[in-house]
């Protein structure tokens, strides 16, 4: 018997306090978003033809991208360089990946002056190979599908021995649970490819997001405006990757009290400094062969939004995560996995917003409080929708007993978690 923990649907109460705050916001983000799809983005945001995106490319978009690393870099780990031991964070790191791509693409769609056209790069009459936007859409498009097909053999455990239909449609129940055991066993040929694709396509795409403002040379400034923007764009991607694993899987342990996996978070957190450590390097050296060090010691607001983001999110994480009592401590985790968040977070703003200056503006940009609402819409909704989840699929690992008369059989998907980390048959 395998001595990896399986996963379980968690016992919870759905509605809590916190839940009724988030339902409550993401209902005024869907109000906004719905305005914007019937009056247009001129009458919903601030963007005009000097400043054609805002934060809904910079935090909605680019950030998102970044922060839905953890769903390659943990199957990277766990499947293809054989880390079995960190099986048991895998699915909650590709559940957060699935839902953060697709609330990617909803808020893209709000930024889409024609969002109806979303649906264009699926026609090759219709494909521009030079655009780098292109590259970014078809490789988000074909990696919501992987990622997708990754979760499937989470909705097949769920559902597999337990299809019971009602009434007239019992004579379909058969056949309902012999299409799951096709769908079971074409994914087990088939699924390593698909997280090889993953891989593959996550790297694409993220470096290519840092492309986007490579054609604005005389639009940004000197401290971010790099011809190496995409391969720090996918360094800190892949930095981010971790701490979003960790920082999810631990608030998700307090959300449901449940025990968190600290041996294993602890374990992964050491790559953590090696990974900062290599972006970091990266950073430092550019700006001494581009000669931009004088421009961070010009004492302006860009050079403090430069010095914040490089301090607060890579050197302070990366002392932190250094230290071992650091590492084997819950909160030391959360906060050292917040502030690497926060700094990717922070240089996706600076570099699409902060940095960017047009030639002509007579106005710098502010979002409007339809731009903001739907960007918090959007994060409550994702919240809850993982909520949802994790409470009705098999996502999160159960802790193994300590006694193998207490582990409880793989085959028997009929349990779930309570609150406090105990088990309960459904």
């Amino acid at each position: 018997m395998s001595n990896l923990p399986m996963s379980l649907p968690v016992q919870a109460r759905f509605f809590t306090t916190g839940t009724k705050i988030l339902t409550a916001i993401m209902g005024v983000g869907l109000l906004a978003y719905a305005y914007r799809l019937l009056f247009g983005i001129g009458a919903a945001t601030n963007l005009n033809d000097q400043y054609p995106w805002g934060i809904w490319i910079a935090i909605d978009v680019a950030s998102g991208v970044a922060l839905a690393a953890g769903g390659f870099t943990t199957a990277a780990l766990a499947e293809i360089f054989h880390k079995d031991k960190y099986h048991a964070i895998t699915r909650p790191a590709l559940l957060t990946a699935m839902l953060g791509y697709t609330f990617v693409v909803i808020g893209l769609l709000a930024d889409l002056g024609r969002y109806y056209n979303v649906w264009h790069p699926m026609l090759p009459s219709m494909w521009q190979g030079n655009s780098v936007l292109f590259e970014v859409g078809i490789c988000v498009m074909i990696y919501l599908t992987v990622l997708y097909v990754e979760f499937a053999p989470i909705f097949v455990e769920r559902f597999r021995g337990r299809v019971n239909l009602p009434g007239r449609l019992s004579g379909l129940n058969r056949l309902g649970e012999s299409f799951l055991g096709k769908i079971d066993r074409t994914l087990k040929k088939v699924l390593l490819l698909f997280i090889i694709a993953g891989v593959v396509l996550s790297c694409l795409h993220q470096s290519s997001l840092g492309n986007l403002m490579v054609i604005a040379p005389y639009k940004m400034h000197p401290l971010w405006y790099t011809p190496i923007s995409p391969l720090l764009f996918l360094l800190s991607a892949i930095a981010v990757g971790f701490p979003m694993v960790i920082f999810e899987s631990t608030l998700a342990s307090r959300s449901f009290k449940l025990k968190p996996e600290l041996g294993i978070l602890s374990s992964l957190a050491r790559y953590i400094p090696i990974l900062l450590g290599i972006y970091l390097a990266v950073k430092l050296v550019d700006l001494t062969l581009r000669d931009a060090w004088p421009y961070v010691l010009e004492n302006s607001f860009r050079s403090f939004m430069y010095i914040v983001e490089l301090t607060a999110g890579v050197i302070i994480p990366l002392i932190l995560f250094s230290n071992r009592k650091i590492r084997h401590s819950a909160s030391g985790l959360l906060t050292a996995s917040a502030l690497v968040i926060f700094g990717v977070v922070l240089n996706r703003i600076n570099v699409f917003i902060v940095a960017y200056k047009p030639l002509y503006a007579t106005s710098p940009y502010y979002p409007s409080l339809f731009e903001i609402a739907v960007t918090l819409g959007l994060a409550a909704a994702l919240i809850l929708v993982y909520r949802f989840i994790v409470m009705n699929f098999p996502v999160i690992a159960a802790p193994v007993a300590e006694k193998k008369k207490d582990i409880l059989p793989i085959s028997k998907p009929s349990y779930a978690l309570k609150d406090g980390g105990s088990y309960e048959k459904i």
